[in-house]
């Protein structure tokens, strides 16, 4: 015991100074994407057809950049040989509306802080219950690594729970299998008034690389009200932990 109790002590604080001072990302991470539509003589049409994912959408007689449909994928920056779309080390990306997601240039309308009511009622302690459905396990693997050492969520007053009863909002996750529909609205309907959803991932904000498939409802299904979009395949633990505490007012409106 009282060599693990050295070791220990000898390793220091492992917990990230998060949301204080600068993040710092390996050269192979990647970040928001970025669009300049300047560098595509033919509008970016040969481009979006040739992408993995829905990255491009046509809006207003111009193309505009979907973030929510990331795919985060090299492929999605190579399908341009003008190198219009590029990655960036910005893990800044979680909006408060899916219409945020979209943009001429992927700069993104961040979340903003709820009102004053819920932010007293959710600012301190906030419980989320956890619902996978239709996923591959790459966003609940991220939303586990949230508990650990490094990030630590339970410090800013947020855990999960077990019970949809116990919590005071949902975290999607997944493009919403057909087998999982009525589970989503069972567990949001167990949930008590007021509640939160956030949608996690490519797959709960656009169905990811299963958009399409008769299968899926292409991520959270119309009738559900969420509060909070964080976009990733799968999302870094600091995407999601911004964007939260960006909603709970525990990060400025202005910080970037």
């Amino acid at each position: 015991m009282l060599r693990f109790l050295r070791t220990r002590l000898q390793q220091g604080t492992r917990t990230a100074a998060f949301p204080e001072g600068s993040v710092e990302f390996p050269e192979r991470f990647r970040g928001r994407p970025s669009f300049d539509a300047a560098r595509c003589p033919d509008g970016c049409r040969a481009c979006q057809a040739a992408l993995p994912s829905a990255l491009l959408v046509e809006r207003a007689g111009r193309m505009e950049l979907d973030v929510g449909a990331c795919l985060f994928a090299p492929e999605e920056a190579s399908a341009c040989p003008d190198h219009a779309i590029s990655f960036s080390s910005d893990y800044r990306m979680a909006a408060g509306e899916r219409e945020g997601l979209l943009s001429p240039d992927g700069e993104v309308a961040l979340a903003q802080a709820l009102d004053t009511r819920m932010r007293r009622l959710f600012g301190r302690s906030l419980r989320l219950r956890s619902v996978a459905a239709g996923s591959c396990n790459g966003c609940e693997a991220e939303l586990v690594a949230l508990g650990n050492v490094v990030f630590d969520l339970a410090r800013f007053g947020v855990q999960f729970v077990a019970s949809p009863r116990h919590a005071d909002g949902i975290v999607l996750t997944g493009a919403v299998s057909r087998n999982m529909e009525s589970a989503v609205y069972a567990t949001y309907q167990a949930t008590p008034d007021p509640r939160l959803v956030i949608a996690v991932g490519a797959c709960a904000i656009n169905g990811g690389p299963f958009r399409g498939s008769p299968e899926v409802l292409n991520g959270a299904p119309p009738g559900l009200p969420v509060d909070l979009w964080v976009p990733g395949c799968p999302p870094h633990p600091l995407t999601v932990l911004d964007g939260l505490l960006r909603l709970l007012g525990r990060i400025d409106a202005g910080a970037r």
